[in-house]
């Protein structure tokens, strides 16, 4: 079609004639350059214009003055587009989805509409001034509790909303399942949203997991966001199902959607899934064969915990010293074909030793149970408490710390844990704060906040920050009061409040908003003592107030999503 006008048919000739009368002005000259595109113009095609005009009139031969070439080019621009053919309309896309989830009350979406407004990244206390809230941090909040209400995002707020969520990771969970089976209909109409299709946020719109074909039928034809949280919701409500659900597809699963399929079936964990686990054992992809290892390792009774146990039981041992007893290691001196495809990785990371590598694994996969009947039969604590020969010590209790987390076994994790007035380092359990934190989250919500609390009573804030990160939000009456109480040393003391700052932002946070009745005597600048560092009282006076406003708001937002 494009040749067709290009050739300068009469009667489409004539049409440009009449428009250039009708016009006027730039239509003056479109009249132009059709009556002298015969030859006044010495560029008989498209490509010579262009090429005229890449050149320069004044070095393109025959060419004549700028003015005629945009004249003779204005002529072609009418004729080609004179022979398009219109394009197919596309097909128009599905209504949205229903969502029957009710919409949040009219203060708490002019909320939602101003902090979502703020398109500033989240900017931690350490390096804010004044006074003013973080609305970045606030955001994920409204977002937790609005999903804690049963609410769904306003149809206006979805495009701001996927927006954030495209921008921040840590908003993305929340995000989506504010913004239910509509927010997964919308982001499939746009390009920049797809990562809402890909992660499983559990917010497709699922069939009852009862109905047997509707469950089929997604799980063959859905995304993958729809297909982990149909995993998620058919195994909570009938483990065998989810199981089965999945073994009818594993063989064509992509191996990065094994994996996480895989992981699925940590909730409700029994025996009755060992068959299938020990089949992916001979997986072609490592990841997905480690998984299946560690999740075999937490059933005490399955077949790999026996082999794992044989193999720790054969390198720990009970030995004496004179009239104490000694805990004895032998670590392997190989990884045999055995060991590994029962998840044993050869290899160790830079820095390891190859022995002490494999030694650990073997311990963290063993049943816990096993120990007391090995050692003596001691108690757990008695068990932590012995000496360990060799320098093994620090190996022996990572791996039992690892052990511990993985088969969420309270006895052992108080036992490593250790009493927290003792000093780091000191005394029965491990020193390190990241195995603390994460045997403190094995523990009930009250029992670790109150061990929080005693080890920030016994040694401050200096070391804190990993140990309120597995804290329930908001802290706990006594958590919240030694972390105050902390912060208030801490400022009397002179130092900057910039050291705390981690702990600031954890407390704007988590901190019960009824506690800022007692920050308030704090946001006053304190005088300057001898010896302090200087401007310190300013600093501090501005963290407490913004701590006191943020806790405000909290408060405010809760109260605004309270139906």
């Amino acid at each position: 079609m494009e040749g067709a006008g290009d050739g300068g048919s009469p009667s489409r000739g004539g049409d440009a004639g009449a428009r250039t009368k009708a016009t006027g002005g730039a239509g003056s000259r479109l009249g132009a350059g059709v009556k002298g595109e015969g030859g006044g113009s010495g560029c008989r095609s498209w490509e010579e214009l262009v090429t005229g005009a890449l050149l320069g009139t004044d070095r393109r031969p025959g060419t004549r003055s700028p003015g005629e070439v945009l004249d003779a080019a204005a002529t072609h621009t009418l004729r080609r587009r004179a022979g398009l053919v219109p394009a197919v309309a596309a097909g128009r896309p599905p209504a949205a989805p229903p969502d029957e989830r009710p919409e949040p009350p009219d203060a708490a979406r002019r909320r939602l509409a101003l902090l979502l407004a703020d398109r500033s990244a989240p900017a931690h206390a350490g390096g804010r001034r004044g006074s003013a809230p973080d609305l970045g941090e606030l955001l994920p909040q409204w977002l937790a509790i609005a999903n804690e209400r049963g609410l769904r995002a306003p149809a206006a707020l979805l495009p701001p909303l996927l927006d954030a969520a495209r921008a921040r990771t840590d908003l993305r969970p929340l995000a989506l399942a504010f913004a239910g089976p509509r927010g997964l209909w919308l982001a499939g109409l746009n390009p920049e949203w797809r990562f809402a299709l890909r992660g499983g946020a559990g917010n497709a719109l699922l069939p009852d997991p009862g109905d047997a074909e509707s469950v089929q039928l997604l799980w063959d034809e859905g995304l993958f966001a729809e297909r982990v949280a149909l995993l998620a919701t058919v195994r909570a409500h009938d483990a065998d199902a989810g199981r089965a659900l999945l073994a009818s597809s594993w063989a064509s699963e992509r191996a990065e959607d094994r994996l996480l399929f895989l992981d699925s079936l940590r909730d409700g964990l029994s025996s009755a899934d060992e068959p299938f686990l020990d089949q992916a054992l001979a997986d072609r992809s490592r990841n997905v064969r480690a998984t299946a290892a560690e999740l075999l390792s937490t059933l005490p009774d399955s077949a790999l915990a026996g082999r794992m146990a044989d193999r720790a039981a054969s390198c720990v041992s009970l030995d004496r010293t004179g009239d104490e007893a000694v805990i004895s290691v032998e670590a392997p001196h190989e990884c045999d074909a055995a060991m590994q495809r029962d998840g044993v990785v050869p290899r160790p990371p830079a820095g390891r030793g190859e022995r002490s590598w494999w030694l650990g694994q073997l311990v963290e996969s063993t049943p816990l149970g096993i120990w007391p009947r090995r050692l003596g039969g001691r108690t757990v604590t008695d068990i932590v408490a012995l000496p360990v020969a060799d320098d093994w010590g620090d190996e022996l209790h990572a791996a039992w710390c690892r052990a511990a987390v993985r088969q969420r076994d309270a006895e052992w994790s108080r036992a490593l844990l250790g009493a927290p007035s003792a000093p780091p380092g000191e005394g029965a359990g491990t020193a390190s704060l990241a195995e603390r934190a994460k045997l403190l989250s094995v523990l009930a919500e009250p029992e670790r906040a109150d061990w929080v609390a005693r080890f920030i009573s016994a040694h401050g804030l200096s070391e804190a920050f990993q140990l309120l990160g597995v804290c329930v939000v908001p802290w706990a009456e006594a958590l919240g009061r030694a972390v105050v109480d902390a912060l208030e040393i801490a400022r009397d003391a002179g130092s900057y409040p910039w050291s705390f700052s981690g702990v600031m932002g954890l407390a704007e946070r988590c901190l019960d908003p009824a506690e800022s009745g007692r920050l308030e005597a704090l946001t006053a600048t304190p005088p300057e003592e001898e010896g302090a560092s200087p401007g310190a009282g300013g600093y501090w006076a501005e963290a407490f107030q913004r701590l006191v406003a943020t806790l405000g708001l909290r408060a405010a937002m809760r109260s605004e999503l309270t139906p």
